[in-house]
């Protein structure tokens, strides 16, 4: 990949649920190392967004291009793509019955083949790498929810994706916690990780993405760097938006 290629590409997608027309026509690009940040109300479409680029839900159409690449559920092994697409949900899902460490390194060793010393090696440089250090041997039960979010991250990481998304992974935390999650976020997009994270926190979309997407009813209604979208949006849409919550 030449720096600056596209990483991901969206043209004309479309996602229904039964009558319920979630995505009308998404076009989106995310060059390599870019954070985008998903902004709008709930219902706009954005989690459903993410779960297509995932393929965790299939597009009713459009074109879905991975690095070039178009991907269709009847030419690629779904599985094997999901490999390169990490993501990081609003709820944990850890393995209650498996350590940290374990859960980082059941994916790479069950799916990828990795030999499990250097599954363990580099579990746990992953685990230190999101603050965990100290907890490769507990189980997650023992854990706070900020906590677990980063073995969340750590285990997404594990598979070496070449993208990481992030569906709202801040929305089921107590306030003190989101902090120590985001700071994890804003560390991976200061090494280059090309990110799409779908969140409410303003904060985190002004200072650490590098475009900020406005979605409403489904459509994308702005699209543009952080400073400007926030300050001067040019879209009534965003406008209502953006004062209702800031």
């Amino acid at each position: 990949m030449q720096q600056g290629e596209d990483m991901i590409k969206v043209t004309k997608l479309n996602k229904s649920f039964g009558d319920l027309h979630v995505l009308k026509d998404v076009d989106l690009t995310v060059k390599e190392s870019d954070v985008v940040v998903l902004i709008g109300a709930s219902g706009s479409g954005k989690s459903t967004l993410l779960r297509c680029l995932n393929f965790l839900e299939i597009k009713n159409s459009g074109k879905i291009f991975l690095e070039g690449e178009q991907i269709e559920e009847e030419t690629h092994n779904l599985n094997t793509v999901r490999e390169r697409v990490g993501m990081v949900f609003q709820h944990f899902n850890l393995f209650p019955h498996k350590t940290v460490l374990g859960n980082v390194i059941e994916a790479p060793t069950q799916v990828k083949g990795v030999p499990k010393d250097q599954a363990i090696q580099e579990g746990k440089e992953l685990l230190d790498k999101v603050g965990l250090g100290d907890k490769y041997d507990v189980y997650p039960s023992t854990l706070s929810g900020g906590q677990k979010q980063r073995v969340a991250i750590a285990r997404a990481l594990a598979m070496k994706p070449d993208i990481m998304l992030f569906d709202e992974p801040t929305s089921a935390l107590d306030p003190e916690l989101v902090g120590e999650v985001l700071a994890t976020m804003k560390e991976l997009a200061e090494e280059g990780m090309t990110m799409i994270v779908v969140t409410h926190e303003m904060g985190f979309a002004r200072e650490v993405g590098d475009k900020v997407v406005y979605m409403h009813d489904g459509k994308i209604v702005e699209y543009g760097i952080p400073n400007e979208l926030f300050d001067q949006p040019k879209e009534e849409r965003t406008k209502a938006f953006l004062s209702s919550i800031l």
